[in-house]
């Protein structure tokens, strides 16, 4: 595969579908050479455009791409050196899993047999070697994901875009198919752009997860910096297993396994007073949700603690943490 690394930049990056608020509003981005990155937010948060407007799929209003030394902002999208693997896998149903692959060279002007041999590789690369004469219709999603990969790859790119790449798969198989994203990622040695508003995608895939919110970066860092140190209240909540917690005048978070919860309401400057609302058995843990006056609460009991000393939707309950544990938010 590709030995040029190429370092991508995105550097006051905006796209405006009209006026008022911006899909994208200005926006710096830097993902290292051969580092698979995550942008991850809600719906309509911009991370799609995003990746479109790198593809070359949206122009945009503002600002500039750069890949290696190249500002590949105006170029056409098959100029760029990216490579994007859509949500739908978008194969053409007419064609067999060889033919769809090899598709991007013949559209280059490629000789058949080249073109067909460099689309067998890349099959057997995505274990998919055996299923070459099947058209997309006898395929499992999980295959038809692999032949879309494989079409993706075989233009050579510098950065492969994947648009929520993994949303279409039930859960037993999107596990295992993001378990073999890491690894061809790390195999081939080139940088993975994905889209994803799953927070355990992100941060099991990721080097590098950046957290979207109204078209802004609201935090970027590795998944362990995201998941302990939530720089705002957003990205505390949407990444979950958090609680933001009042705090003076600010507000912190806790994680859910770190809150601790005791018997009784609280007194006076002793924690937060909180009544019980649902007790649910996880496995490993069991996940006890309180009502307070800060809001909901959770937190995450070990299973033999909670087998210890149970608790029930009713009981009055004070919620207290260290404050070792506790991570003041930004305004």
């Amino acid at each position: 595969m590709s030995t040029d690394l190429a370092h991508l930049e995105l550097v006051a990056l905006s796209k405006r579908y009209g006026p008022g608020t911006p899909a994208v509003d200005a926006i710096d981005l830097q993902v290292r050479a051969g580092s698979y990155c995550c942008l991850l937010g809600p719906s309509g948060c911009g991370k799609t455009t995003t990746l479109r407007m790198i593809a070359g799929h949206e122009v945009a209003t503002e600002g500039d791409i750069l890949l290696g030394a190249r500002n590949i902002t105006d170029l056409d999208a098959t100029q760029r050196g990216t490579a994007m693997m859509f949500q739908s896998y978008a194969l053409f149903p007419h064609l067999n899993a060889l033919d769809n692959v090899a598709f991007g060279l013949k559209m280059r002007g490629v000789d058949a047999a080249t073109r067909r041999a460099r689309a067998a590789e890349l099959l057997d690369l995505v274990a998919m070697g055996a299923y070459a004469q099947r058209k997309p219709g006898e395929l499992s999603g999980g295959q038809q994901q692999r032949v879309a990969l494989a079409r993706a790859l075989i233009t050579n790119p510098k950065v492969l875009l994947l648009d929520e790449p993994l949303s279409a798969l039930d859960p037993f198989l999107r596990v295992k198919m993001r378990a073999e994203l890491k690894r061809w990622q790390k195999d081939l040695g080139f940088s993975f752009v994905h889209v994803t508003h799953s927070q355990e995608e992100a941060m099991a895939l990721a080097d590098q997860v950046v957290v979207m919110n109204a078209g802004r970066i609201e935090q970027q860092g590795t998944p362990h910096q995201i998941f302990n140190a939530p720089r705002t209240e957003f990205v505390a909540r949407f990444m979950g297993g958090h609680n933001v917690l009042p705090a003076g005048s600010a507000k912190v978070a806790v994680r859910s396994d770190r809150t601790l919860l005791t018997r009784g309401a609280a007194s006076a400057g002793e924690g937060l007073a909180a009544t019980v609302q649902n007790v649910e058995y996880q496995g490993t843990y069991v996940l006890v949700t309180l009502a307070s006056n800060a809001g909901e609460v959770a937190a995450m009991l070990p299973e033999g603690a909670f087998d210890v000393a149970p608790w029930a939707p009713g009981e009055a309950a004070t919620v207290s943490w260290l404050p070792a544990h506790a991570h003041a938010l930004q305004a």
